[in-house]
């Protein structure tokens, strides 16, 4: 009925998308093919300009690191590698052919240093073959997942009661973390699911893992009942087969007119909650093994009640543990740090709390949840 209705938007439209990646492919060739006769132009410059003799003896021959190091930066890996050849090929040539240029040794120096640093330049285009882009769209690449990461763990819109805030900090303060947090609340709904999840590895090495399973685990939360969540995504991961294929996760299920939660920890941490009534925290235990070990796991579930004035912690295990201090004891500094900060009010608690008890040796993330 659809493909009867609008066959013109079934049609056109695929093919106008694929008009428009040919034309933004040959604008971006003809683009490169404009900066590489510009390089070529500017090399061809200077090795005349030791051919005639002009300049800083020495200094001109060196000057041709700056167009390869251009190149480097703005050139594809097809096209850089032969860019490189020309410069070097060039160069012998003037010095090989003109017999006025004395190669004293301050000469002879720049010429090595030119050749070690092409040489350099085209080992690392060669290395760079393998993902096909040039330097800096590498690194804006780079940049955008890093971006989607942080997208990823921001918050849906909340009711005026509700107050929440996630920090992450990674190993060495990187760009790229093992640790995510996804949420999921549909429009017009009083339920909000909310995972925090440690992969395993820190840093840049879990930084690539985690950004898949970001994705992932944020298309299961919305779309899978609360129980079946945790099930799903240790599924997943079995699936990848990843040498170090494992995470833990702690996922939260609230009903944000009742505050009736459901808590669900696969190797994760405890959560804590502070009841206001009494302004005491309680951990909340729930059992459950680690993603990507086991088939066929099971979750337990804590479920309770978060009333007004109470809140609630999801932390990483990178927040509490150390090689040299337990869990235990990490849990109770935390809470009593919680204590004393968060007394005077939960604006930018979690930021607060973070900066009193983080370690720079690993990844860390905190989650707060407080309802007014």
């Amino acid at each position: 009925m659809v493909a009867a209705s609008h066959p013109d938007r079934l049609t056109t439209v695929p093919g106008r998308q694929a008009w428009t990646r040919r034309w933004n492919s040959t604008v971006r060739r003809y683009r490169e093919a404009e900066i590489t006769w510009v390089l070529m132009l500017a090399a061809v410059t200077v090795v005349l300009g030791v051919a005639l003799g002009s300049g800083v003896p020495g200094a001109t021959v060196s000057a041709l690191t700056l167009p390869l190091v251009v190149g480097n930066i703005v050139l594809s890996p097809r096209t850089l590698p032969w860019f490189v050849v020309f410069v070097l090929g060039v160069a012998v040539l003037v010095v090989a052919t003109t017999p006025s240029l004395s190669l004293d040794a301050r000469r002879v120096g720049a010429v090595v240093v030119t050749f070690l640093v092409g040489l350099v330049i085209l080992v690392s285009s060669f290395r760079r073959t393998r993902l096909g882009v040039a330097g800096a769209l590498g690194e804006s690449m780079l940049v955008d997942l890093r971006d989607r990461i942080a997208k990823q763990g921001q918050m849906p819109p909340m009711p005026q009661d509700w107050y929440t805030e996630f920090v992450m900090r990674s190993a060495g303060g990187s760009s790229f973390a093992g640790d995510f947090l996804v949420a999921s609340r549909a429009r017009h709904d009083d339920q909000l699911e909310v995972a925090v999840v440690d992969v395993s590895g820190k840093g840049e090495q879990a930084g690539t893992r985690s950004l898949l399973l970001s994705g992932a685990f944020g298309g299961l939360l919305g779309a899978l009942p609360a129980s079946g969540f945790l099930p799903a995504a240790n599924d997943y991961l079995l699936r990848q087969d990843w040498p170090e294929g494992f995470a833990t996760a702690v996922h939260l299920s609230i009903n944000l007119r009742s505050g009736v939660f459901e808590l669900r920890s696969a190797g994760h941490p405890p959560a804590v909650q502070l009841h206001a009534g009494s302004g005491r925290w309680g951990v909340l235990e729930a059992e459950g093994p680690i993603l990507g070990l086991i088939g066929d796991a099971e979750f337990g579930v804590v479920t309770g009640t978060l009333q007004r004035g109470d809140a609630m912690l999801l932390f990483t295990d990178g927040l509490v543990e150390t090689p040299r201090r337990d869990i235990s004891l990490g849990i109770d500094k935390l809470l009593g740090q919680s204590e004393r900060l968060l007394r005077s009010g939960f604006e930018q608690g979690a930021h607060r709390l973070i900066d009193r008890v983080e370690s720079m040796n690993d990844d860390r993330a905190l989650f707060l949840l407080h309802r007014r």
